[in-house]
């Protein structure tokens, strides 16, 4: 036993005399060494600052050497005083460990439509724009541009330009024609998710009546469509984040398109906000598999590559039906601009795969033939007969000019722009709640209203 204990001691010391050397053979550190980032740039980039600090306003040590130009490096040291929050976010994005600065997507051309200078450029020939279109983002990201372009998102704002019904709606009769304020509700609420046609004043610079929004189907002076931080938002532009269900719920919600609700009815919402704490979200495009999650969020079934299936940025090529519209149809157009837009039976095949990685292919047949007739009875059952009357209503003239002023098309709204979609929306997205209670519960309430007004007023000619 005392001959063990000895050569564990001789061990020990021999181990103390070695490190003790390399010690002395090493240069010394200083006891908190600068982070560094290896960046893809001609020089390594280093961050000398504490990757957890807060408030950079008061950081007065911030220093960035990306093999930056000098305009860049100016940007950067100028923001962190002015707009922390801005480099907070950026220095902890996918750009700033690549060397993309704020220069490398503010900048423009002279003859840019957005061309504009801020004090310290004057007398130079650097152009900048607060604005970044998605033709910016298309130079490093040019297949994702290509699938949003080809996608549904693309027509958010298209689609309501001219809309008559539309824009009488919003500045009409929410905006009382208010010869200064009627464009409030569209400016606050439709722009916000649909985006606008964003306008410039004589400087070169956003009109307040067009900016700021985070809508998806933005127009911008450039003439490209879209808003890729609608979803990534700026400046830290985190894949995480887009694939966590509240990216999409900023948009897809409240009463006529309940989808954050549906999917936190839905058993795969009860699933995510029991662990998804636990789940691994930055995984590289085409990486992100069952496994990293237990069970999917919006990215997962509509974008993410699982299984047989790569990424994509277009959100309707995994559709079947149109959901939306007042009676649904099977996807079969390529016109990006028309509401069946997609391929529907292509579409549920790659749903099905998206399924099938975690169900058996019973379970995910079954659920979709309970979906697909829940969405047969909404069109036959209810928008069918519904439009018939509001048809014959309309022929006869016995419906109101100002169809917020007249009951019967008020209840027709609500039965396929709300009800309707809810039905069909929480059918086919596993939420019993609001495919029931919120859905056809509602429906009928709402057909047997219609029935009575259109009872009554073909009766007596006369609109009550």
């Amino acid at each position: 036993m005392k001959k063990i204990y000895l050569i564990i001691v001789l061990l020990s010391l021999a181990a103390l005399a070695a490190c003790s050397k390399a010690e002395e053979a090493a240069p010394s550190q200083p006891a908190n060494p600068p982070a560094t980032v290896n960046a893809i740039a001609p020089t390594p980039a280093v961050i000398q600052v504490d990757r957890n600090v807060g408030d950079l306003s008061t950081i007065g040590n911030l220093a960035v050497d990306r093999g930056m130009t000098e305009m860049g490096r100016e940007c950067i040291d100028c923001h962190k005083t002015e707009n922390p929050g801005i480099i907070n976010d950026w220095k902890d994005s996918r750009h700033a460990h690549a060397g993309v600065s704020c220069i490398d997507c503010h900048q423009v051309e002279a003859d840019s439509p957005m061309a504009t200078q801020h004090e310290t450029l004057v007398g130079t020939d650097v152009f900048i724009s607060v604005l970044v279109p998605p033709s910016t983002c298309a130079r490093c990201h040019p297949g994702e541009f290509t699938q949003f372009n080809e996608s549904g998102h693309f027509r958010a704002y298209h689609q309501i330009i001219p809309k008559d019904s539309l824009h009488a709606l919003v500045n009409v009769h929410e905006g009382q024609n208010h010869p200064e304020l009627s464009g409030a509700s569209g400016e606050t609420g439709c722009m916000q998710c649909h985006g606008t046609e964003i306008l410039l004043d004589e400087n070169n610079r956003p009109t307040a009546a067009t900016w700021p929004n985070m809508g998806m189907g933005n127009i911008y002076p450039d003439g490209s469509t879209g808003n890729c931080a609608a979803c990534h938002t700026r400046h830290k532009f985190s894949i995480a984040e887009a694939r966590k269900p509240f990216a999409c719920a900023s948009c897809h919600l409240g009463p006529d398109h309940p989808d954050i609700e549906i999917f936190e009815n839905s058993k795969h919402g009860h699933i995510y906000h029991t662990d998804s704490d636990d789940w691994i979200w930055d995984s590289a495009p085409d990486t992100w598999e069952p496994g990293d999650y237990r069970a999917p969020t919006c990215a997962t079934c509509h974008m993410s590559g699982i299984g047989e299936l790569s990424t994509t940025h277009n959100i309707t090529e995994r559709l079947y039906w149109n959901l939306w519209a007042k009676r649904s149809e099977v996807r079969n157009s390529d016109d990006v601009m028309s509401p069946i837009l997609g391929n529907g039976e292509e579409g549920r095949a790659k749903m099905m795969l998206v399924c099938n990685s975690c169900h058996s292919s019973l379970h995910t047949e079954s659920f979709f033939t309970q979906g697909d007739r829940a969405v047969e009875l909404y069109n036959v059952a209810y928008y069918d007969v519904a439009e018939a009357w509001r048809a014959e209503l309309e022929k006869e003239g016995l419906l109101k000019e100002n169809p917020w002023a007249d009951e019967f098309q008020i209840t027709y709204y609500y039965l396929w722009h709300h009800e309707g979609r809810r039905a069909r929306q929480g059918a086919l997205m596993g939420a019993p709640d609001y495919a029931h209670w919120h859905g056809f519960f509602e429906l009928q309430q709402d057909l047997y209203k219609l029935e009575e007004i259109y009872n009554t007023r073909m009766e007596t000619g006369q609109i009550e």
